[in-house]
């Protein structure tokens, strides 16, 4: 721990994240002139590297929060023709991937409760023996999420929790981190590759999550069912962060064959794995 890293966590320890994440939300849905708004991401897309190349606009954003969570032109990423491949529900960051060992799942050395994740311990038991990965999306990501899988969303259970960052810092210094913050869950039955959960993590200046299903800007607390369940083809956008943060993907045992992606960066639609035909 380098004596930068550990002031750093000391300071948002004390910070009052509440605060800050709603006044930013506020700040992110002003609508501002067009000259302020092509400065601000004029600077932005520098200062991130952020491209919008493959977006459906480039300019024209009438607030920061249209220009964050951007969307993609139709066809800016193909997907794989193999229908059995699992696909990576984000840009960002692969930081952990592997088993779920028991009812635990490994992220930097620190062991997390499935159950407490994906907020339900009797859907937790599905997952032990099974797999699990984690993207972090960092400033300059696309930040919309899409289902990895075919399937049907059948549930929806939004969490309450802090509002740390989920960096570096955050990550080795904050102990329960992804349990202790905000998070949805979305459940996804796949005829192919058994149930499968993506869990979007709220961070400092996420304020809203935003999932397919569910017309409020920000999830409701609680459980929110789906019967018979919102169809969704596999890349089909699931969910909105209204700021950046994490997403987790747990898989049943028996539906990842081989991982075909490792630690490091992925954009969505890459190859994620690829999964056991049931």
């Amino acid at each position: 721990m380098t004596a930068i890293s550990y002031a750093t966590a000391q300071i948002l320890r004390v910070l009052p994240r509440t605060t800050i994440t709603r006044a930013m939300g506020k700040l992110a849905d002003f609508e501002w002139p067009d000259r302020v708004g092509e400065a601000v991401v004029n600077l932005y897309c520098r200062a991130y590297g952020v491209t919008l190349d493959e977006c459906q606009k480039a300019s024209g954003f009438t607030n920061f929060d249209e220009f964050f969570t951007r969307e993609l032109r139709e066809g800016a990423r193909p997907l794989p023709t193999d229908p059995t491949v699992v696909i990576s529900p984000a840009d960002g960051r692969i930081d952990s991937i592997g088993p779920v060992d028991g009812r635990s799942f490994v992220v930097k050395g620190r062991p997390y409760q499935v159950d407490e994740l994906v907020g339900d311990p009797e859907d937790a038991r599905g997952y032990e023996g099974g797999a699990g990965c984690i993207v972090y999306l960092s400033p300059r990501d696309y930040h919309r999420v899409h289902s990895p899988v075919d399937g049907r969303i059948v549930s929806v259970r939004s969490m309450p929790g802090d509002y740390y960052p989920v960096n570096e810092v955050g990550v080795r210094h904050v102990p329960n981190l992804f349990i202790r913050n905000r998070r949805v869950a979305i459940v996804i039955d796949s005829k192919e590759h058994g149930r499968v959960t993506v869990v979007m993590v709220a961070a400092m200046v996420v304020g809203r999550i935003t999932v397919t299903g569910i017309d409020a800007r920000d999830v409701p607390f609680g459980v929110h069912p789906f019967a018979p369940g919102i169809e969704v083809s596999r890349g089909d956008e699931i969910g909105i962060f209204r700021l950046g943060s994490t997403a987790v993907v747990f898989f049943e045992p028996g539906v990842i064959a081989s991982w075909l992606a490792s630690e490091g960066a992925t954009r969505f639609g890459d190859p994620l794995a690829k999964g056991e035909r049931r």
